[in-house]
């Protein structure tokens, strides 16, 4: 196929698939960075009723969704699927169940088209979401050694980024991620899921020093820890219904809130310095934490990259972003691909 011109550069269009735990995704990117179409169907109002993910149901809900969510991505972008030149895909980390429909769907657009696959770490592609752009959003350039952190429901883990598509894990959390936090303190409070959004609008009216939750620095790690923090809260809120105070649940999530903020980002920028990092990337569903984007921001010496809100949460467009890169690096999986949920991210490059 005779390739796109660009500023005479050869274009290159790969259209990402996402289904790493509940949300159907695909987009199509040109180079890595700018999106030609962005589809995201979310699972949220179903599974708000379990008060978190039901694994078995998103696995039906990805069946019942991928190719309606697929033809619209091909339609928004004007392109069939013979005009991409390759087909990226999440194989890991995620929900098994999961990764597995977004995997067959793949394979199957990639048997029927002859373009070669690859299988994309979903950690990494978070790291990606910065270099994308839009319409309405200019992406950014990495400037390197960087450190990512990366926050979401799954995951909170702090990077270093040596070089492009080089990755070594400084830490992670040793319990829960900071979006499960969010989520299992919401339910605490009564919020409805997912408890990010719910604890940043009740946190506007709240005293973030009202109550004097615990920080789990972990002195001479880079890890996290969020469950102690948790078990505050609960301590708390028994406590108050013990003694019929009444529940302050705006002071109790602003001071949650500003808890998790705090070791986020003193981790992260005592990282920063430690590894001369010229640019902090900060990605994941709860990269859209407004408090969070608004200390790091101020707080940083250096440039800090943050995506806009829609790319921060999972989406199809940073899977095709980081098959671009991928797929110029070399990188080419067959069709006995297989799932990886469990994945490390500073074992990604060594997979192919």
């Amino acid at each position: 196929m005779e390739k796109r011109r660009s500023t005479g550069e050869t274009t290159y269009r790969i259209l990402g698939i996402e289904s790493s735990c509940d949300e159907t995704a695909a987009a199509v990117v040109e180079n890595g960075r700018r999106i030609l179409s962005n589809v995201v169907a979310s699972q949220a109002a179903l599974h708000a009723q379990y008060g978190g993910v039901f694994p078995e149901a998103a696995s039906r809900q990805h069946l019942l969704t991928f190719v309606p969510v697929i033809e619209q991505a091909l339609r928004d972008a004007h392109v069939e699927l013979a005009e991409v030149d390759a087909i990226a895909v999440t194989r890991g980390p995620g929900l098994p169940g999961s990764l597995v429909v977004g995997i067959n769907v793949a394979k199957g657009l990639a048997m029927v088209s002859g373009k070669p696959l690859i299988g994309v770490h979903h950690l990494e592609a978070h790291l990606h979401s910065v270099l994308l752009s839009d319409a309405q959003v200019q992406g950014s350039e990495i400037l390197y050694p960087a450190i990512g952190l990366i926050v979401s429901g799954g995951h909170t883990e702090l990077v270093l980024i040596s070089e492009p598509l080089r990755y070594q894990s400084l830490g992670a959390t040793l319990d829960d991620a900071a979006g499960e936090a969010f989520d299992k303190v919401a339910r605490l409070l009564k919020l409805p899921y997912p408890g990010g959004p719910s604890i940043q609008m009740v946190s506007a009216k709240g005293n973030p020093e009202a109550f004097s939750f615990p920080r789990a620095w972990l002195e001479g790690t880079w890890n996290f820890s969020f469950s102690g923090l948790k078990t505050a809260v609960l301590r708390e809120v028994k406590r108050l219904e013990r003694y019929g105070s009444g529940m302050p649940v705006e002071d109790l999530a602003a001071s949650f809130q500003q808890a998790v903020v705090d070791v986020l980002v003193g981790k992260t920028l005592a990282a920063a310095e430690q590894f001369r990092a010229k640019c902090i990337l900060i990605v994941g569903g709860v990269a859209a934490n407004r408090a969070l984007r608004e200390a790091i921001s101020l707080r940083a010496p250096t440039p800090v990259l943050i995506p806009p809100l829609y790319l921060c949460t999972d989406n199809a467009a940073m899977i095709a972003a980081a098959g671009y890169f991928r797929y110029r690096a070399g990188q080419s999986d067959g069709l006995d691909m297989d799932v990886l949920p469990n994945w490390p991210l500073a074992k990604s490059l060594q997979q192919f």
